[in-house]
């Protein structure tokens, strides 16, 4: 299968790019891909970098350059659900966005696209406690304080974690009809004591839980 996988930041590629076996590497326009194989998986790997604007961009490009069969988006991500914890890994089921509201639609959806973004099922057994299932949500804001996790809650009271591209990303697949896939490793609870700081720490503890899931996750199909 061919796989697009799609990060935000230098951090997490460069714990991914290891992974890779027989690497090259294509430049378009102003986005690098790394290519090579994981498994009998063709891989391609680029960074968009942070927020939604960026996801779109970079996607796109990824999808328009290679035409995946698969995008899977990983990375950070803030956790606001009661079983998500610091270094659990958080596996979609849906994605959302909680920053977009228009006249006459339900906050979060997008005139011509569904609510929530339903991702792919790869029927992953992971046998794991540390990795868990749910929604993730999206939006530009590094969220930190407690009126902004309640709000977020308020609109998808079964909410796991919060990130800043992956709605992006799942609504161009959505249009582009790419199956999507998304994982994150939780970094910091935000509306916590001092959350900036737990995800600033959290890199020196780096979080390759997260990619070893996917590792395994990309053997396996």
């Amino acid at each position: 299968m061919k796989i697009g996988i799609i990060v935000a930041m230098e951090k997490e590629l460069n714990l991914l790019l290891h992974l890779l076996e027989n690497k090259t590497e294509i430049t378009v326009g102003d986005t690098t891909l790394h290519l090579g194989a994981i498994g009998a998986n063709e891989i391609a790997i680029t960074r968009c970098g942070i927020g939604k604007v960026n996801a779109a961009v970079g996607v796109m490009t990824l999808i328009d350059s290679i035409h995946p069969s698969l995008v899977i988006n990983t990375g950070v991500a803030g956790g606001v659900g009661a079983d998500a914890g610091v270094l659990d890994v958080v596996v979609a089921d849906a994605v959302a966005y909680h920053d977009f509201w228009c006249l006459g639609e339900e906050w979060g959806r997008v005139p011509g696209c569904p609510r929530l973004f339903r991702t792919a099922s790869l029927h992953v057994d992971f046998q794991d406690p540390t990795v868990k299932t749910g929604l993730i949500a999206s939006g530009d804001l590094f969220v930190s304080r407690p009126e902004e996790v309640e709000h977020i809650r308020s609109l998808y009271p079964d909410v796991q974690a919060v990130d800043m591209e992956s709605a992006a990303i799942a609504q161009v697949c959505y249009l582009k009809n790419v199956p999507f896939y998304c994982l994150r490793v939780i970094s910091d609870t935000p509306g916590g004591d001092d959350n900036i700081s737990q995800y600033e720490y959290f890199w020196e503890d780096a979080p390759r839980h997260s990619f070893n899931v996917l590792h395994r996750i990309l053997l396996s199909i």
